[in-house]
């Protein structure tokens, strides 16, 4: 029998639950990283900075898991150090759109191929 696969071993983790807080715990299942890589990372990336309630808990939302996921795949997959991966989140964020690969860059790219098609089209009439 094989073993099931964790979302460590794969490029795939789980989809995000509509929830509006997730706690350490979760946070650390959806982006597969440990707890203590999460605190961490609230360190050194100013952007990720969770509700923190009674007893100092940390609560993440839905953008913090995506901040999360995206610095994951920084570091783990494209291989940036911490400045750098840093550096693409502020690069981003200056340029007034999303990171490359976000589903707001394709959206745009999207447009763009459906303009040059109507474009096309006019021309043939």
């Amino acid at each position: 029998m094989q073993a099931r696969k964790r979302p460590e071993d794969t490029d795939e983790l789980p989809a995000i639950p509509g929830k509006r807080y997730f706690t350490i715990g979760e946070a650390s299942e959806l982006c597969a990283v440990k707890p203590h890589v999460l605190r961490y990372w609230e360190q050194e990336f100013p952007k990720l900075s969770p509700v923190k309630r009674r007893g100092n808990r940390r609560y993440y939302q839905r953008e913090d898991i995506e901040l999360i996921r995206r610095i994951r795949t920084l570091l783990y997959d494209q291989g940036f150090t911490i400045s750098g991966a840093r550096q693409q989140l502020d690069g981003a964020e200056s340029e007034g759109h999303a990171s490359p690969g976000s589903l707001r860059d394709m959206i745009l790219r999207v447009e763009s191929v459906l303009t040059l098609l109507r474009e096309g089209l006019q021309r043939k009439d």
